[in-house]
């Protein structure tokens, strides 16, 4: 098979210093807008009467679209390209936000959160693909770790103010607020990325393997399940946060927002704090896979060991187990996507990291449904947390063992 060899274009890498920021600031107004229903939980389930069941099947009803719609994004990624993608999965899901302060039942929250998963679906597909493109591998760990600070501080945000918000106004003012803050992103983005959007629509005769080829790979099935053990782990602890801490450990709506909101700022600074550790390994010679499979294995034992604190804790061992896994969470975000970016490299990082995140976000799908269901037939968060920690461990089985290097994979010429 014959190798390509695949570069980081000087245009390209000249304009990533605007990029990066503002891919953060979508990926920040991404978690910010698919948490609120989170928070809102305690309020909605109330005043719409709603079971725990009802809660889980809305908090996963994001990720039976968004899932999915991992692979369109990733495909027109390439096919319109990441610039003009983004900001179409954008002002999709400002919209969807917004209009659910107007939502008066079960159904019309349930719709308006599939449109959600539909529009947001675009940010990491797009990243990645934008990622690659402009940085060279011992850059992507900073990059990516300020993503994960966006990421991370979106649901800070998210708790804190939309929970203070909610606490003063009511949920439905926070969900039209929130849209219509969202969807200034667009401005700054046109503006900056207008001539980059053009140059990426010129010809190219080196275009990106096709998802079957990407499968052909068995290191894409072990990106696939570490992602899938992450997501389940992380996504218990972002759908659930506030609900527990509400009505199992007895924290108003105040006094969950300021403790969500700090546990998500732990996690903020661990992305960046990993990030920039990992590109500097790597500048004083540490392998890729050295680095990124260390990084990533650590991030899955803490999981583990975090979650399983919580479990058994009391209320204060639990709110310090919530913080450690905080510290991993950040631990590990910056490095699964620049596995993903390093593997793919820039022709196929846009299909590679969809396809990744697909797999990764069924977890999204599964998880909140089963806790929901875990909890009203337990009546306590006990197994839905030894739950999520035995399937964040099996990530070291995905991430360690399925992927034998971190490196790029050799990709035929002009295959699509």
């Amino acid at each position: 098979m014959t190798a390509t060899v695949e570069t980081n274009p000087p245009r390209a890498l000249e304009i990533g210093a605007s990029v990066v920021p503002l891919l953060a600031l979508a990926v920040f107004i991404n978690y910010v807008d698919r948490g609120n229903l989170a928070t809102a939980a305690p309020l909605i389930k109330d005043e719409l009467k709603l079971s725990n069941t009802q809660i889980g099947v809305l908090l996963s009803a994001f990720f039976w679209s968004y899932t999915p719609s991992q692979l369109l994004a990733g495909w027109l990624a390439e096919r319109i390209n990441a610039y003009r993608t983004l900001a179409i999965g954008l002002a999709l899901w400002s919209v969807a936000t917004a209009a659910t302060s107007l939502a008066s039942g079960f159904v019309a929250l349930f719709g308006l959160r599939l449109l959600l998963g539909l529009g947001e679906s675009a940010a990491f597909p797009c990243s990645s693909k934008l990622l690659a493109h402009h940085l060279p591998s011992e850059k992507l760990g900073a990059a990516n770790g300020l993503i994960g600070a966006g990421l991370a501080l979106g649901p800070a945000v998210g708790t804190l103010a939309g929970g203070l918000i909610m606490a003063a106004a009511g949920w439905r003012p926070a969900f039209l607020i929130f849209g219509l803050v969202s969807a200034i992103w667009l401005w700054p983005w046109l503006t900056t990325t207008r001539s980059a959007s053009r140059h990426a629509d010129e010809p190219t005769h080196d275009r990106a393997p096709s998802f079957l080829e990407i499968l052909r790979h068995r290191e894409a099935w072990g990106a696939c399940l570490g992602h899938f053990a992450s997501n389940y782990s992380f996504y218990f602890v972002v759908t659930w946060l506030p609900l527990y801490l509400v009505k199992a450990r007895g924290l108003t709506m105040s006094e969950m927002a300021q403790v969500g909101g700090l546990i998500y700022l732990v996690y903020a600074a661990s992305s960046m704090a990993t990030g920039a550790i990992c590109d500097r390994w790597m500048r004083a010679g540490g392998s890729a896979n050295l680095v990124r499979k260390s990084t990533v294995i650590a991030s899955h034992v803490l999981v583990g060991a975090s979650l399983t604190t919580c479990a058994f804790g009391d209320a204060k061992i639990s709110v310090a187990g919530l913080f450690v896994a905080a510290v991993a969470f950040g631990i590990n975000t910056p490095t699964i996507y620049a596995i993903g970016q390093t593997l793919a490299g820039p022709r196929a990082a846009g299909k590679w990291v969809g396809l990744q995140n697909c797999a990764g976000n069924s977890a999204g799908i599964l998880g909140p449904i089963i806790t929901g269901v875990v909890v009203d037939r337990t009546g306590e968060f006990f197994w839905a947390f030894i739950i999520a920690a035995g399937i964040g461990l099996t990530g070291v089985v995905g991430w360690g063992l399925v992927i034998r290097k971190v490196a790029p994979v050799q990709w035929r010429p002009g295959r699509c």
